[in-house]
Formats: C-alpha cells, structure tokens, sequence
C-alpha cells in the first residue's frame, strides 16, 4: 500500500504533460477549423493520391501538415505550396534478427509511438485525414489523437491492408487474420469514409458495417497529350541515360536532333516523327506481387517471333517505370531475353518526366491484379487522362474504369495480350487503325479532372462534417 501512494504522484506526474499538452489543443481547437492532418504511413512521393488531396484542401481554403516517409520526391507543386508542410516520419528498417513476427511486431509498436508523438506535436487540426492501406497501426492512432484533441478521423480505403499481406504470406496466417480483424474494427471508429469504387463501397456496407461514399481517381491538369516538341526534349533528355531513346542512325547533317522516335530540323527547328520509328509501350509498376509482369515478357517474346515471321509490326520500346521489391528478380528476367525488334528499360522517372513520357507513348499496359479486387489502378487513370490508350489484365471491378473496345482492351492472359499487341500494331502507325480510334474516344470523353470532381465529392462532405 505504501509503494502503491508512493507510486500514484509519480505516474501523475508524469502524466501531466501530455493531459496539459492535450488541454492546451483543445482550447485551441477553435481555431483548427481550417487545418488537415493527412497520414500517409507509406512514401509520399509515391502516394500521388493524397498529394492531390492535400492540393485540393488548399485550394479550398485549408492549411495542410502531411505526415509520411520521405523517400521519394513529391510533386513540385507540393513542395512549393506555403500552406502544405511536409513532416517526414521515420521508417523502422527490417531487423536481421528474431522470427518474423518479433520484427512486424515491433515494427508496429515503434510505428505506434513515433505517430503518436508526430500527431500531438503538431497543430490541433479540424480533421485527421488517412489513407488506408496500410492501416496498421494508424487507424487506432489517429482515432486515438482524434478522440484526445477533438479531431475528426476520415479514412480513404485504397484497397484493404490483410489483402495485400495475404499476397505474401497466404490468407490464412495469422498475421492476415489479425490484420483483418483490426482493419474491420478500427475502420468503423472514423467519422467519415470515402473508397475508390463503387465495389468497395458496396463490399464495406455489406461485410463491415462502414458506410462510404465513392471517390474515383481522376488524373490531374498535368496528364494530357506530350506536344512533338517536348516529347523530342523527353527523349533527347531521356537517351543520355537510357539507350533505347537514342537514335539508331546518327542524321547525316550534324546539326540535326535525331532520338529513336522523333528528329528536329537543324534550319526550321520544327520536329517530326521518324520514319519507321518504333511504337513506344509504357507501363508502370510498383513492382509488388499484384503484378505479373512474366505475362508482359512472354507476350513480347510471342511478339518477337510474330516481326521475326514476317508480321508487318514495328519494333517496340518497353519502358516499365517505378520502382518496388520484386524489380530486381523481374530485370534479372529481362536480362535473360533474347530480343532482336524489342528494347526493355526499366527507368525511375522524375515527377515531372512521368506525365510527360505517358502523354508521348502509343500504348499503355497494366498488368495490376488487385488483391482485394475491389480497387482501380491510378496509372489507368493517368493513360487515360494523357489520351494513352491501355490494354489491361482484367479482374473483378475493371469494368468500372477500363471499357473494353471503347477506351481500350481486356486481356486474361499472355497469349490474349500478344494476339491485341498484334493487331494494335497491325501497319503501325495506321491512322485509321483501332489505336487512334480508342486515342480518339478518350479525346472525345471530356474526363473530368480531379480538382472539379474533389469539389463535387469531397469538398460538401468536409463542410458538413
């Protein structure tokens, strides 16, 4: 008893604090009405997202703290913006020793503690804005200092956090299990919910109980259509570091720009397309399990035996940006490929490069098999927003993004991407061909962009919460 009243003052103590730290941001809670805390337990840079996101609650009016690894760079407009502050968390690095779920589990608890802290010490905040996956631990922590500092949680659900696991070690281990059970817990302490599709929605209503409201990805003002001239810059720029951009035969005036698509006049300056350039194919990856880039290679190699058969088709450039764990073993892949018509380069774009690069390629390709089948991938969107047609690997909820035959093509395997290859191709560049007609569709589209939609959608929800 006697070590128990010893005990009480010192826990006090050192309670104090942080009670007074927390009744010092309530009372000025009042003027946090205009202030959004957004959480991205993951790299900024590639979280494009919540970037938009960040961009948009500024234009409305907000001031913005954005919380995540600073790993990669984030857009420039970001990084300009005087109203967004960028605070970089720090990432626990894989400990070489213990089982595995020692390291994930105290991996977790360092993640817990460091947010924690994060959180408190910044300006009290009107909303605390997350994204999820990855949700754990951040869910129950932001719900945490929300509840602590008079916060509201909103949770945007990319796609579901067990699922992704459940790649990598199989649905039914118990780490997958645990997450699944937190992720379904916790998601229902938010205030409000916004998902990527209307399948999402539908799936969160039904088997979690959290209702939410659809939020599609839209491409930003900068994805659009390359002008010739600064796909010439592009690639010029691009071909001091990566081989496939060089031209294949030097100009015989000197004074002439030539890359391995395009060439600049020495007099007029003007910029054209080569004659019987290659067709450039893009695709982008986060190189992680999701993905299945073997059904990419093995139709370039069906491609490859197509040109070498006497098929009227072009060489291609493959160009696959990003980067992520599985990058080394698929350019190990690569590497061993005998391509005489097909050059593979596998770049990390600058911020600025990648819009530029989509809105000078003939084709996209997506190989994103999602792992819940309940979310759309974001490089679709950009394709489209730069007027790239895509041919795409389907699965459960594609339809809602990807019109087959209209705006481009669904694939199920390698030899079903190999035979549309073919026929894209077919006489490439053939300006009656099926290509430009799906160019022509998304032209005609008139797409929304992300900043009308995030002011149709999300702006009147925040105001009523």
């Amino acid at each position: 008893m006697a070590a128990l009243c010893v005990a009480l003052p010192a826990v006090a103590a050192s309670l104090l604090p942080l009670l007074l730290l927390v009744s010092w941001k309530r009372w000025r809670g009042a003027r946090a009405k205009r202030h959004v805390l957004i959480v991205v337990l993951g790299d900024v840079g590639r979280s494009p997202r919540m970037q938009y996101h960040a961009l948009s609650f500024v234009q409305s009016g907000f001031a913005v703290t954005l919380l995540g690894f600073c790993d990669s760079r984030p857009y420039e407009e970001l990084l300009q913006n005087s109203r967004i502050q960028i605070v970089s968390l720090t990432e626990l690095q894989k400990l070489p020793v213990g089982p595995y779920i020692f390291q994930y589990g105290l991996k977790v608890v360092f993640q817990s503690v460091h947010l924690l802290w994060k959180l408190i010490c910044r300006e009290p905040a009107a909303y605390i804005f997350l994204q999820n996956p990855p949700g754990l631990p951040a869910i129950a922590v932001c719900w945490f200092v929300g509840f602590l500092c008079g916060s509201k949680l909103i949770i945007d659900w990319h796609n579901y956090g067990y699922t992704i696991m459940g790649l990598v070690h199989g649905p039914s281990h118990c780490l997958v299990l645990l997450a699944k059970w937190y992720e379904k817990l916790c998601g229902r302490l938010s205030h409000l919910n916004l998902c990527v599709t209307n399948s999402m929605r539908e799936d969160l209503a039904e088997n979690w109980s959290i209702k939410a409201v659809t939020v599609y990805d839209k491409p930003a003002s900068f994805f659009k259509e390359t002008p010739l001239d600064l796909q010439h810059q592009l690639f010029m720029k691009l071909g001091c570091t990566y081989p496939a951009f060089k031209a294949r035969l030097e100009p015989l005036d000197l004074a002439t720009e030539r890359s391995a698509f395009t060439e600049r006049d020495a007099q007029s300056g003007v910029v054209t397309h080569l004659r019987g350039r290659p067709a450039l194919l893009i695709s982008s990856t986060s190189w992680t399990e999701d993905e299945d880039f073997s059904i990419l290679l093995t139709a370039l190699e069906k491609f490859e035996q197509l040109i070498l058969d006497g098929e009227s088709l072009p060489s291609l450039v493959c160009v696959i940006t990003g980067k992520g764990p599985l990058k080394e073993y698929y350019c190990s892949l690569i590497s061993q490929k005998c391509f005489h018509h097909i050059q593979v380069c596998t770049p990390w774009l600058e911020a600025e490069d990648y819009p530029l690069l989509l809105g000078s390629a003939d084709l996209g390709v997506c190989l994103h098999k999602s792992s819940s089948g309940l979310d759309l991938p974001m490089k679709v969107v950009d394709m489209f927003g730069c007027c790239l047609p895509v041919c795409a690997v389907n699965f459960r909820c594609l339809h809602e993004l990807v019109k087959h035959e209209e705006n481009g093509l669904v694939f199920e395997d390698a030899e079903e991407l190999a035979g549309q290859l073919q026929m894209l191709f077919s006489k490439f560049p053939d300006p009656a061909g099926k290509l430009n007609q799906f160019r022509k569709n998304l032209r005609e589209s008139e797409q929304l962009r992300w900043d009308e939609s995030w002011k149709q959608t999300v702006l009147p929800l925040v105001m009523d919460t």
